[in-house]
């Protein structure tokens, strides 16, 4: 647990199926919280979902006697589904999101023909502008919009504290790729360096960790100093134009997360699963994109 002076109190949590890392923060003069980036525990395999994750962060912040006011998100994650309804659930605390979620949800809903999505980000209890401050007890969470991974991404400040979603990862491993529709490599350049022109000694809490190779354990705290120093990828000196040819080249590369589709279908609606259907039963859906010889047996197919 981290506090130091007019700070919130940090606990994270760290889910290793996601390489997902959850905070629960608050202010230690009034012990009002707020959860950033709850995972809900997803077996893909079996389409069972459970809240063992999110559990563990209301068991702490119980343990702690933190009354929870906000469940923020980052963004909508491609790689873990959010447990954010279920702790709204049992603390009663909104859900926050950045305002471009209308613009991933724009994205998102003809590609599951999403039509139970309610409009203008509606599923979501606030949407948050950039540069908007949210109180919590005698703490101020300031809203920085951070876009390029997605249209959506936004960190929060407090203080010399900053939680910088999927912008950045450890200093060892990175950058967030910038591949995912609407997502795009000058604009993550540029949130970058907003984020790296803070004062040298703020800190920054990642939302994953890898661990890069050489590094036998997983970390998600890091400082403005370290990752301009050191930050593989994006180390002061590192021109824009660079960047982006190498997170182009990098992201090429890359597969499509493992949970890509159930995420996407259940992030956009705030954590929420898709409406039944008259059999009582609620579906994720998965796009089928025929190619060569499954292209052809399908034209064959029509009458």
């Amino acid at each position: 647990m981290h506090a130091t002076g007019n700070a919130p109190a940090i606990r994270a949590f760290f889910d290793e199926p996601t390489n997902t890392v959850s905070y629960l923060i608050w202010d230690p003069a009034t012990r009002d919280g707020a959860v950033i980036d709850p995972v809900l525990d997803w077996n893909n395999r079996s389409g069972e979902a459970d809240t063992r994750s999110a559990d563990e962060i209301l068991r702490a912040a119980a343990s702690e006697q933190v009354t929870i006011r906000w469940v923020l998100e980052t963004h909508a994650h491609a790689d873990h589904l959010t447990a954010a309804p279920y702790v709204k659930a049992k603390t009663g605390a909104p859900i926050g999101i950045g305002e471009h979620i209308r613009d991933v949800q724009r994205i998102f809903r003809p590609v599951f023909n999403a039509q139970d999505l309610k409009p203008d980000g509606g599923d979501f209890d606030r949407l948050l502008k950039d540069g908007e401050h949210l109180a919590l007890g005698r703490l101020t969470i300031e809203v920085l919009h951070v876009p390029g991974h997605t249209p959506a991404d936004v960190a929060y400040r407090i203080g010399r504290e900053v939680f910088v979603g999927d912008t950045l990862f450890m200093p060892d491993y990175g950058t967030a790729r910038a591949d995912f529709p609407g997502g795009d490599a000058v604009m993550l350049y540029q949130s970058i360096r907003r984020l790296l022109d803070l004062p040298p000694d703020t800190r920054l809490w990642m939302c994953h960790d890898y661990k890069a190779p050489g590094r036998d354990h997983y970390a998600w705290e890091t400082t403005v100093a370290e990752q301009r120093a050191h930050n593989t990828q994006v180390h002061d000196g590192v021109t824009q134009q660079a960047f982006v040819d190498f997170r182009k080249a990098r992201d090429a590369t890359l597969a499509a997360p493992l949970l890509l589709l159930p995420s996407i279908q259940v992030n956009i609606r705030a954590g929420r699963f898709p409406d039944a259907e008259d059999n009582g039963v609620r579906y994720l859906k998965i796009p089928v994109r025929a190619k060569g010889g499954v292209a052809a047996m399908e034209q064959d197919a029509k009458p």
